[in-house]
Parts: C-alpha cells; sequence; structure tokens
C-alpha cells in the first residue's frame, strides 16, 4: 500500500551489531544476558512490515569467540531468520576470532580473513573482515582491499552495501575509541570512490552514529547486548544496560532510508489500533488526507484509540 509519494522500498534489511553472545547463560559484567537482547531484537524485527529480506549482523557476535556461543547464536538466529524468509550476513568483529568464527557459522576450517559476498536479489552486500587477531583496533591488508576492488569492478544490479565490523567514521562524542578505530582508511577510500558502494554498515562502538566517507553515507547501529553511553558523568567512557537498538535499512532505487529500532518494549501513551490500516486502504489519497492530516479529525481527537469508519468523519 502506498500511501505518499514515494513506492515501497526495492529491499528491507534489518542491521543488528555487537550481540557479544556468551556461552552457558553467562553475563557480561555480572548483570547483562546478551542472549536476552538478542532475543528480544528477533522478536522485535519479526513485526517488521515489509519483512526483511537480509539480516546483517556487523561483528562481535562471540564476546569470547566460545565455539559453544557460535553454536547458541546460530540456533536462534537462523530459525528466526528462516521464518522470515530472510538470508543471514554474519561480519567478524574485534572480539570475534577467526578459526572459531569460520567453524562455528560457517562449518570451514579457513582462518584467514573472513570476506564474503552475498547477493540478495541483485543487491549486493560485501562482508569485509577489519579485525586484527590479538587487537581491538581495526586493519586492512593489501591483499583484502584488492580483492575488494575486484569485487566492486563489476557493478550489481542494484549497487553495493559494504557491512563491517569497525566503520571508517569520527568518534566526537567518545574519542577514546579512536583509539580503537581503523587504522589507514584513506587505503579503503580509494577502492570505494568512484565504485558502486551504496552504503556502509558499521558496528564497534555500541551506540548510533552517521557519517559519510569516501561519498558514501555510513550508519552505525548500536548494541543489542549493553550500549556506551554518549553523555556521560565524569567518566571516560561508560557502558550502560539500555537504549539497546538495532536499524532497519530501506533500500530504494534512488535512495536509502535507515530507521533506529530500539529493542525495550516502552509502554504506549496514543495510537490506533491495527484494524485501522484495513479502513484507512479503502479510501482515497484524497479521504485519507482529510482524515489524518486535518488537525480537528476523529483521527487527531486526543484519547482516539478505537477503530472507526473513518468515512464517517469526512
Amino acid at each position: 500500500m502506498q500511501y505518499g509519494q514515494y513506492p515501497p522500498p526495492r529491499f528491507t534489511i534489518a542491521h543488528l551489531s555487537d550481540v557479544h553472545l556468551l556461552a552457558h547463560d553467562a553475563k557480561q559484567y555480572g548483570v547483562v544476558v546478551p542472549e536476552d537482547g538478542l532475543a528480544l531484537a528477533l522478536e522485535r524485527l519479526s513485526r517488521l512490515d515489509p519483512v526483511p529480506q537480509a539480516l546483517v549482523f556487523t561483528g562481535d557476535l562471540a564476546d569470547k569467540a566460545e565455539p559453544d556461543a557460535y553454536a547458541r547464536l546460530r540456533a536462534l538466529v537462523e530459525p528466526a531468520a528462516a521464518a522470515m524468509g530472510a538470508e543471514v550476513v554474519w561480519v567478524i568483529g574485534n572480539h570475534d576470532e577467526r578459526a572459531p568464527y569460520a567453524r562455528g557459522l560457517f562449518d570451514s576450517d579457513d582462518d584467514g580473513p573472513q570476506d564474503r559476498v552475498h547477493d540478495i536479489g541483485g543487491l549486493r552486500v560485501v562482508a569485509l573482515d577489519t579485525s586484527v587477531p590479538e587487537y581491538h583496533h581495526g586493519d586492512l591488508t593489501d591483499d583484502q582491499l584488492d580483492w575488494l576492488r575486484d569485487v566492486l569492478s563489476t557493478r550489481a544490479e542494484y549497487g553495493t552495501i559494504l557491512a563491517m565490523h569497525h566503520p571508517p567514521i569520527p568518534v566526537p562524542t567518545l574519542e577514546p575509541a579512536a583509539i580503537i578505530e581503523l587504522l589507514d582508511q584513506d587505503r579503503l577510500a580509494a577502492v570505494i570512490e568512484g565504485s558502486d558502494v551504496r552504503q556502509i554498515l558499521g558496528g564497534h562502538y555500541h551506540y548510533t552514529s552517521h557519517s559519510t566517507f569516501a561519498g558514501v553515507p555510513v550508519s552505525v547501529a548500536s548494541a543489542s547486548c549493553y550500549t556506551t553511553d554518549p553523555a556521560p558523568v565524569d567518566r571516560v567512557v561508560s557502558g550502560v544496560d539500555g537504549h539497546q537498538a538495532f536499524n532497519t535499512v530501506h533500500v530504494y532505487d534512488d535512495r536509502i532510508v535507515h530507521t533506529v529500532i530500539p529493542i525495550p518494549e516502552a509502554p504506549e501513551v496514543s495510537g490506533q489500533p491495527g484494524e485501522m490500516r484495513a479502513l484507512l486502504e479503502a479510501l482515497s489519497p484524497e479521504e485519507r488526507r482529510e482524515i489524518v492530516s486535518r488537525k480537528d479529525s476523529d483521527f487527531n481527537r486526543p484519547g482516539s484509540q478505537e477503530p472507526r469508519d473513518p468515512l464517517t468523519d469526512l
């Protein structure tokens, strides 16, 4: 159903990050149960309309790279994705380790860089491994950049989304995090400039942020486990058990729209019931505008919560 000037998006992607799953029901900092955040995120995204064609996880999937954590991750995510008909795109992060990551998520013994290409109905999603073994900062080798340059030498039908853990952006609200940023970003920019990369997705910092890089929009998703408070009091860095979120990525032919979806539930203070959708769809665009846009309509009356026939308000 098209309510306004724009058609429905061609692709819908759920962008999640920094799951930090632990094995054996352990807690982070004695408080946070990462599995709870992931389970709630999966339940929330199952309500999306349209449902996503892909779930992109931009790294730090297992907090300690435990094999049991990767097994549990697959057990939680893969059935949920299958129920939606969505493809899962895994991206490695600095808390992951290549050998257990490859074995646990891809049944592979390849412990080299975990770079992969996914075709989502003509939209190319490239998972780029920015991890550095034994370190938390990010980097890319010459071989990886050559590989990416070769991939991008052929344009995809609907362009390319580049998914990576260390996003190539400044971190003005968390300046010490620059110590563990992606190094030598100009080398990556030289590969991306002039290519069909339409969007870069990242994680790592545990809060939502947006920027541009080499002329390409960058969107950073928050975490589903714990988040970073960008305005702490007398703290250099402050991790908090709150504000968890994921992003939706709606891909149109000429633009991409990002929306932050909070993971925790919140009490509703106003709204309209689901039955209202069918009533609105039965009306003409002019009738819908008269009901929804007119300030004194029943639809906009304070406390209006029950479905009614919008035609009575014309």
